[in-house]
Parts: C-alpha cells; sequence; structure tokens
C-alpha cells in the first residue's frame, strides 16, 4: 500500500466484515450447543 492510501478498500472491508459475521455464527452454535447439553462434570482420578 502506497503513501497515503486507504486501507478500508472494498475488499478489505469485506473480508473483515465476513469474518465477523462467521466470528458471530460460530459464538451462536457454540452458545446453542451449550444450553442444549449441560456441561459434562470434571472428572476426577
Amino acid at each position: 500500500m502506497g503513501r497515503g492510501d486507504s486501507r478500508k478498500t472494498r475488499k478489505t472491508r469485506q473480508r473483515t466484515s465476513q469474518r465477523k459475521l462467521k466470528a458471530r455464527t460460530k459464538r451462536k452454535i457454540a452458545a446453542a450447543k451449550a444450553a442444549k447439553k449441560p456441561a459434562a462434570p470434571s472428572k476426577k482420578k
């Protein structure tokens, strides 16, 4: 990238938004799974 170049190009915006969206969906799925099944009790030796 050159001097005074904007890093907020269309491609960069698309990439960041896609990454954020994927992270959001991943968190949502994890939360749903956690809500569905109770946390497994930790095994003790």
